[in-house]
Formats: structure tokens, C-alpha cells, sequence
């Protein structure tokens, strides 16, 4: 897992850094106010994938984990003919559920595009055409999910890369290119934004399209209603989920006290800071859910949760120091009109080490076929969030938002840890990870304390340097960690 962790991650930051450029691009092209479009529509493309996409990932890569299994029962590798033609069923079963619901979804949003610019506020009336070009980018990105989970289940990470790569690339190339042209300032303004995205999704799903061997979206009735039964509980679950994460944006854009559009701008660029958090996230979850869903004993998977748990959190503590304690640095990639916010970065980064320690509390029961209590955990987290944004969006604006999110975030970790101590008890190390934290915390609050005292820059970020330094030294020596060892054999697989 370290390894698949490895090739993902590196792979995916290095695409994610180019995707990033347009962050500093459009803050600089657009004001608060205008961006704060881009950031609306950019926590509700999430949104409309998870519900279109139905659960379909996890369901595949449980699924075809126990077509494996149920192969070698019956005496066949999992390379025989019998297993693929199991898994290629599984997958054009799973791929045409999403593939035509992405249909009906789009032709019922272009038909009421106008009603749907009404909704999301007077920034989309008088373009109705937004709707129109999110909508085919919507349509575009569910119909590669499927065949991009099927190269992730393959353990083809290079093709995987390849082409989100390509879809990046494209997509800032665009970017780049109209604004060279002048184009954001014409009267069709950030639609070229999406202009730019459609085309990029467009092309990537043409060369995706080469990687599913054939196989046609195609449902098998019979098939699907076992899987279904799997899936659906974590396509709400996964709505929940999803709309936590959004559903501060919406707040910020009904409920801040004054010029709500420009706040959410500010809040989506600084969001945006705290991408590297997410990055190690995706690339952790991209390699880690086929892993834990094949078909481990018992007791081999809770003793690799535990171990992957408490590393997870060690590497995440890391990253949060290393951006909390140089916030103004980092506030420097956004324009200058965004950056009053930088104070929110260190609550958004929590929010985000909250997310993947919620992941990684979601693995047994997808292993175990539970997924109806995925319901229940997302769910709380909504509620949650819906309190919070209520009671503290219109005092706070988008600072309260980002504490809303940071609450949820608990919320969902605390019932999934009771949960899991109650069904399916898992060791993890609770001293160990709590003294990560803690000792994570102590030393950004000091940080903090300096920056009081030191009024020059330069001196403040060599405290830092010292602080984040000994925080290295400190995971090394705790986890008695042979960086040597590590060193040769790294210089070995070169």
C-alpha cells in the first residue's frame, strides 16, 4: 500500500502543482466577488459526481475482490478467463448505471437552466449558459469515473496518472490561453473557465475510452441488484459526506452578513491554500480503499488499519505544521485582495486531517458490508454542519464556516470511532496518535506566540524552521524510524 501510496502521490502532486497555477491565476484575473463563482460552482461539481456515480467505486472494488475469491474457490486464478469475463460484467454493469444516469441528469438541468440560474442566485441569471457548460463537464467527468476506477483496481497507476495529467494540462493550458486573450474580460467573463474544463474533461474521456478493452456501458439487472443493495447506502452516505464539504460555501453565500459572494471567493482561494492536506488524502485514498477492500483475514486487516491509521495522522500533523507556521508565505500564491483570510488556514487544515482519519474509520465497514451505517455517520455530520453554519455564518461569515466544517468533521470521526469500538473493534494506537497531535499543536501555538514577539520576518520563519525541524526529529525518534536504512534503499530501487 506504501508503494501504490508512493506512486499516486508524487505523481498526483505534481499534476495537482500545475492545477494549482490557476489558483493564483484567477485571483489575480478576477475579483473576490467574480471568483466567488468559480468557487460555487466548484464545490457543487463534487456534489453532483457523487450522486451520479451511485456508490459505484466501492462497489466495484468489492465486488470484483470477491469474484477473485469466489474464482480461486472454484479453482480458477485470477487471471483466468472465467474471473475476467466475472469482473468485465461487474464493470459495464457498474459503469452504464452512472453512464445514463449522467444522461438524464444533464437533459434535465439544460431544459431547466434558466429555473437552475434562478436558484443559485443572480450571479447565474443573466448567464444561463453557465449551467449549460457545468452541466456537460458534470456529464464528461461521471462517465470516466468508472473506467478510472477499473485502471485503479488493475493497479495500473501509470495509465491512471497519465491521463489525469493530460486532463490538468489541458485544462491549464486553456486557462492560460484565454486569459492571454483577453477572454475574461469579454462579456461571456469566467465561463471560459468552464469553457477551458469542458474541453479537458472532453478529451480525456476520448483517450480514456482506449483503457475499457471494449467493454460497452451495460446493465446487468441481476447483478446490479445485489450490488445496489452494497452501493446505495453509500451513495447516500456519500451525498451526506459531500454536502458537508459543500454546504459551507452555500452558507457563506445565503448567510454572511454583507457582500456574501465576495466572502466566498476569499474563503474558496484560501481553501484552495490548504490543498496539499487533501492531495496527501486523495493520493492515501486512492491507494489505500482497493487495498482494504480485498479480501484480507480478520486479523490481518485490523492490524494494517491500525499501523496505516496512526501513520496517516504521523504524515498528516507533519503537513499541517508545515503550512500552519508559514501561512503568510503561502498567503502569497493567492492575490492581494484574498488574503485578509489567510488567518482561517490553520482551521481549514484541521478540517482536512479530520477527513482522512474519517476515511480511514470507513474501511470496515465497507469491508464488512455495512454500508447502511455510513448513512448514520455522514448524516450526523450534516446535521452538524447545518447547526453550526446557522449559528455562526451570520455572526462569523466565512470564518464561522470554516469552524462549521471543522465541527462536522469531528462530529463524523467521533460517531465512526464509537461505531467501530462497538462492532468492530479495531487496536489503534490512542496515546501514540494523541501524542502526534498534541506535540503537532504545542508547537504551532508557539509559533504563533513568537510571531508576537519577533517582529522581523526573516528571524520569525527561522523560529518556525527550528520549530518544524524539531517536530521531524521528534516523529524519528518516537517511532524509532532508521532513516539510514530508509536512505539506502530508496537510492537501491533508483
Amino acid at each position: 500500500m506504501a508503494k501504490q501510496t508512493a506512486i499516486y502521490g508524487i505523481s498526483t502532486i505534481v499534476v495537482r502543482f500545475l492545477s494549482y497555477l490557476l489558483t493564483p491565476f484567477y485571483t489575480r484575473v478576477f475579483g473576490p466577488e467574480t471568483y466567488g463563482i468559480v468557487t460555487d460552482v466548484y464545490a457543487l461539481i463534487p456534489f453532483a459526481l457523487v450522486l451520479l456515480s451511485m456508490g459505484m467505486e466501492s462497489s466495484y472494488f468489492r465486488f470484483a475482490a470477491k469474484a477473485e475469491a469466489e474464482g480461486e474457490e472454484a479453482g480458477f486464478s485470477k487471471d483466468s478467463t472465467e474471473v475476467k469475463a466475472k469482473k468485465r460484467t461487474l464493470f459495464g454493469s457498474c459503469w452504464g448505471m452512472s453512464f445514463y444516469a449522467a444522461i438524464l441528469f444533464v437533459v434535465l438541468v439544460i431544459a431547466g437552466r434558466s429555473t437552475v440560474a434562478a436558484w443559485m442566485g443572480e450571479s447565474y441569471v443573466a448567464h444561463p449558459e453557465y449551467i449549460v457548460w457545468v452541466a456537460l463537464i458534470i456529464l464528461f467527468d461521471v462517465w470516466g469515473i468508472m473506467p478510472f476506477s477499473r485502471l485503479r483496481e488493475q493497479g495500473r497507476s501509470g495509465m491512471f496518472v497519465l491521463l489525469k495529467a493530460l486532463n490538468v494540462v489541458i485544462n491549464v493550458s486553456l486557462a492560460f490561453l484565454f486569459g492571454f486573450l483577453g477572454l475574461y474580460g469579454s462579456a461571456f467573463g469566467v465561463g471560459w473557465v468552464f469553457v477551458a474544463n469542458l474541453a479537458a474533461s472532453v478529451i480525456t474521456w476520448l483517450v480514456l475510452l482506449t483503457t475499457v478493452d471494449r467493454t460497452l456501458p451495460k446493465v446487468n439487472w441481476a447483478l446490479m441488484s445485489v450490488v445496489l443493495v452494497y452501493s446505495l447506502p453509500l451513495l447516500v452516505s456519500g451525498i451526506a459526506g459531500t454536502a458537508g464539504e459543500f454546504l459551507d460555501r452555500q452558507m457563506i453565500k445565503y448567510l454572511a452578513p454583507e457582500e456574501a459572494m465576495a466572502q466566498l471567493g476569499i474563503y474558496g482561494a484560501i481553501t484552495k491554500i490548504a490543498v496539499v492536506m487533501m492531495l496527501f488524502t486523495q493520493m492515501y485514498r486512492l491507494a489505500a480503499e482497493p487495498f482494504f477492500l480485498a479480501n484480507f483475514r480478520k486479523s490481518d486487516f485490523v492490524q494494517m488499519n491500525a499501523a496505516a491509521m496512526k501513520y496517516f495522522l504521523m504524515a498528516s500533523m507533519l503537513i499541517f505544521l508545515g503550512i500552519a507556521l508559514f501561512k503568510e508565505f503561502f498567503a502569497l500564491i493567492v492575490g492581494r485582495s484574498f488574503r485578509e483570510g489567510i488567518f482561517i488556514l490553520p482551521v481549514v487544515l484541521g478540517a482536512n486531517v479530520l477527513s482522512g482519519v474519517w476515511l480511514n474509520l470507513s474501511f470496515w465497514y465497507k469491508r464488512e458490508e455495512r454500508t447502511g451505517l455510513a448513512i448514520w455517520i455522514t448524516g450526523s455530520g450534516v446535521v452538524a454542519a447545518v447547526v453550526a453554519n446557522c449559528l455562526l455564518v451570520p455572526r462569523w461569515g466565512y470564518y464561522g464556516a470554516a469552524w462549521s466544517r471543522f465541527l462536522s468533521e469531528v462530529v463524523m470521526v467521533a460517531v465512526s470511532y464509537t461505531l467501530m469500538r462497538r462492532l468492530f473493534p479495531v487496536p489503534y494506537d490512542l496515546k501514540r496518535m494523541g501524542e502526534f497531535v498534541g506535540v503537532a499543536l504545542a508547537l504551532f501555538l508557539a509559533g504563533e506566540k513568537a510571531s508576537e514577539w519577533i517582529e522581523q520576518p526573516v528571524a520569525h520563519y527561522g523560529v518556525n524552521t527550528l520549530l518544524l525541524g524539531g517536530y521531524i526529529v521528534y516523529l524519528v525518534w518516537r517511532e524509532k524510524i532508521d532513516v539510514k536504512a530508509m536512505a539506502k534503499a530508496i537510492l537501491k530501487r533508483r
